[in-house]
């Protein structure tokens, strides 16, 4: 399906490029390969933003704190009538979003599923490199909405660093220190906006009876976490050991809803979130990649099925759920578009799409 493929109804998506559905599977390939999709969606072959209705972009969809992949770290994008919401800040966000020409003047909130370094570590360059009118970013305030502290580390992890359990405030306050000296010169100097106060954390209180080491994730009714004029957002614990907090989010909008599950094994917590969804965001790992090589011990391969989701798994929650479309994301292990398709379609009969860098669905 092309951008110039006209809509069949409300939720039809137009995708940039893979789309898989049913028996009908068209893929999109790179020369010499048949099976690979490419990492990323070129501009020219990328739809253009819409100003009205709502767009999600999968900014970067690699798993994992590593520069050898092709695909850029993991960030997801929404565009509602004009206006920005960023899920994560792997590697790679602050270009993936320029090029995929999102309106960074309109960002009205970043959130973040988790506190790991792959879904954070370009924070810091994201909100400096979209810091106020000289660079074509917001003058208005910002939320940041994501995970408190988790008050304690895993039971047999000892303490490195201190503070051992900083939460978003903690980070954020962290960064804007870090550079408390560009910051200073810069709201004087190029006339931008005090950072410090553009930059709003909004922690998600935990639910009762999750704990660090205890159940990191009980069954628990999505609450909401954000509202605005555009949409509402809500969140629930999922389930990512050793991690915690760690949250899946359901963007719901008049033109649509969105799920974004952040990084977790299979939980009914995502079923529940993810109910009558049109479009659900789901991670995958594809354990056969691992498992077939020997520098990746049992035990290793053992902790990823524990921590991640398999195709087939996220197949079963969409079927359960009543998804329309799965897109899968932060791609964990090396596979063709086919078999990361194909274990989702065994389980589930909807629309299927293996992302690419910068693809763009209008729903």
């Amino acid at each position: 399906m092309t951008p110039s493929t006209p809509r069949l109804s409300r939720r039809a998506l137009l995708t940039a490029s893979l789309t898989v559905a049913g028996a009908s599977a068209l893929t999109a390939c790179t020369k010499g390969d048949p099976a690979v999709a490419p990492a990323a969606v070129s501009a020219s072959e990328a739809p253009a933003i819409p100003t009205t209705g709502l767009a999600l972009v999968t900014v970067g969809t690699a798993a994992g704190p590593s520069v050898r992949s092709a695909r850029n770290g993991i960030a997801t994008a929404l565009v509602v009538d004009g206006n920005l919401y960023v899920i994560d800040a792997g590697l790679g966000v602050t270009r993936g979003v320029a090029d995929a020409g999102l309106p960074t003047d309109r960002l009205k909130a970043i959130f973040l599923t988790h506190l790991h370094s792959d879904h954070i570590g370009e924070l810091p360059a994201f909100v400096m490199w979209n810091w106020g009118p000289p660079v074509g970013g917001p003058t208005e305030p910002i939320r940041i909405v994501g995970p408190g502290s988790a008050s304690e580390l895993p039971t047999g992890f000892p303490t490195t660093i201190e503070p051992a359990v900083p939460g978003t405030r903690a980070t954020v306050d962290a960064i804007l220190a870090a550079y408390a000296y560009d910051i200073n010169i810069r709201v004087v100097d190029e006339n931008r906006p005090p950072l410090n106060e553009m930059l709003l954390v909004d922690e998600i209180a935990l639910p009762a009876g999750a704990t660090a080491n205890g159940t990191s994730a009980p069954a628990t009714e999505p609450f909401e976490v954000y509202r605005d004029d555009h949409l509402r957002v809500l969140a629930t614990l999922v389930d990512h050991p050793p991690v915690f907090p760690s949250y899946g989010f359901r963007f719901e909008t008049k033109y649509g809803t969105v799920v974004v599950s952040g990084d977790t094994a299979k939980t009914d917590n995502m079923v529940t979130l993810s109910e009558g969804a049109d479009v659900l965001v789901h991670e995958a790992v594809y354990l056969p990649f691992y498992e077939k090589q020997n520098k990746y011990s049992r035990e290793f391969v053992n902790h990823l099925a524990q921590s991640h989701t398999t195709p087939e798994e996220v197949g079963e929650i969409a079927n359960r759920a009543g998804v329309e479309h799965v897109v899968l994301s932060h791609l964990a292990g090396v596979a063709t578009d086919d078999e990361w398709a194909a274990g989702v379609r065994s389980t589930y009969s909807g629309k299927v799409t293996v992302a690419a860098d910068r693809q763009v669905f209008v729903l």
